[in-house]
């Protein structure tokens, strides 16, 4: 049997640290997932004053962007009307996000994981998202 690569506890920690500092840079408050390479929830961060609705829109984008290893907002651009993808957000049990802000974590060409942000408008989510890819520090 193969272990996969995948983010650990304290990575998402420091997932989670990089994307609250663009939130309080922009002063967005926003809940933050990490889910590992299974695509399981890892931690989550729900920043003071931010949406208890976005608590499962976070988890679920993180979910979503490890399942199909695309970001979510790359995924809505394929899922409108007449797209590959059109229905897509019904499958997986209604689990599957297609706003931005989800996007896979990778190390050394591998998808380990994944990061969800939802509560401010899709470019808040997507930027504080990248920020907290950004802060991801693969242990070696």
């Amino acid at each position: 049997m193969q272990n996969l690569p995948s983010v650990s506890l304290e990575e998402a920690r420091g997932i989670i640290a990089g994307g609250e500092r663009k939130a309080q840079e922009i002063g967005q408050p926003v809940n933050i997932a990490v889910v590992d390479a299974g695509g399981n929830l890892v931690a989550h961060a729900r920043m003071d004053g931010a949406w208890v609705g976005s608590v499962d829109i976070s988890i679920n984008k993180a979910f979503t962007a490890r399942a199909f290893d695309i970001s979510t907002r790359d995924l809505a651009d394929n899922a409108q009307p007449g797209s590959q993808f059109f229905g897509i957000h019904a499958s997986n049990k209604g689990r599957v996000m297609i706003f931005a802000g989800g996007i896979p974590l990778q190390h050394d060409g591998r998808v380990v994981g994944a990061v969800g942000v939802s509560g401010g408008t899709g470019e808040q989510d997507q930027a504080i998202a990248e920020s907290a890819v950004a802060a991801f520090q693969p242990a070696e």
